[in-house]
């Protein structure tokens, strides 16, 4: 069964309610990108079983369009593509090195997924990424063009060149951090493309090695037009449309689970501890 045998646009599109045009043009791709973001949440809750998430299209379909789940980049991105595709989009994956919270482009793994979207008639192309968990992330898709500002959904966010040693430019993703006043980079990557192959080695090396960070504790995130809320373990952290952060430590178990179930929108399986121990 091929790809479009198994993804239903118009099953995702009502998933994520959006009731726009189905064209192939900069409105539609902005929309469906926002839509996505503000209505499927970040989850790594299969790692945390002991095993990799399935990215085949059927599969992806059961759980996040289908069944009360959210998934981590590789699965959102993937949902992301086939919808774009079957718009009419042309998509090219692309695979970043995370440096938000510290190292340096070299000094970690390419491990993110995003997208690099060709739009008919717009004069560059496109960034699309609606799977990177973290409250500044990208809400909208910013064009390919490196030293100017953009501001989508009430976020900002730049493409900067970096200096690198290797033959194709190595472009870096900041957010705007309101906190800070300051620019925070998020990811490093160039325009090399990838494949549905590397992204299987992906998914199963951060899905499986206890030495990543998502097999070792629950991370979930969900963003909506007033607050982005994320769990990172037993801290639940709320981070407001204007910037305000709070935070507090959920006590155990049991109340870890109501609020993944609860908050965030996500049935949680039968039988996963979260915690641990």
């Amino acid at each position: 069964m091929s790809d479009d045998e198994q993804f239903d646009l118009g099953a995702y599109l009502d998933r994520i309610g959006w009731k726009g045009e189905r064209r192939a043009d900069l409105a539609t791709l902005g929309g469906v990108h926002l839509a996505h973001a503000l209505s499927l949440p970040f989850e790594n809750l299969d790692p945390v079983s002991g095993r990799a998430p399935s990215l085949a299209p059927g599969d992806l379909m059961a759980k996040m369009i289908h069944g009360r789940r959210g998934g981590y980049c590789y699965e959102h991105n993937t949902l992301l593509r086939l919808a774009l595709e079957a718009l009419g989009l042309r998509v090219t994956p692309l695979a970043a090195r995370v440096v938000a919270g510290g190292g340096t482009p070299m000094s970690r793994p390419r491990t993110h997924a995003m997208l690099r979207v060709e739009v008919p008639g717009e004069p560059q192309p496109y960034l699309a990424d609606v799977g990177f968990g973290a409250a500044a992330a990208l809400l909208m898709p910013v064009p390919l063009v490196p030293g100017t500002e953009y501001e989508g959904a009430g976020r900002r966010h730049r493409l900067v060149p970096l200096p690198h040693d290797g033959p194709l430019p190595l472009w870096g993703l900041q957010a705007y951090d309101r906190q800070a006043a300051d620019w925070a980079a998020q990811y490093a990557f160039t325009l090399e493309p990838f494949t549905a192959a590397d992204f299987e080695v992906f998914n199963w090396h951060v899905g499986t090695n206890p030495r990543s960070p998502f097999t070792q504790r629950p991370y979930v995130q969900r963003t909506t037009a007033e607050r982005h809320l994320s769990l990172d373990g037993a801290r639940l952290t709320e981070t407001r449309a204007d910037g305000t952060v709070t935070g507090r430590t959920v006590s155990g178990e049991d109340e870890v689970r109501r609020v993944i179930e609860e908050e965030f929108g996500i049935e949680v399986p039968a039988g996963l501890r979260l915690l641990g121990g």
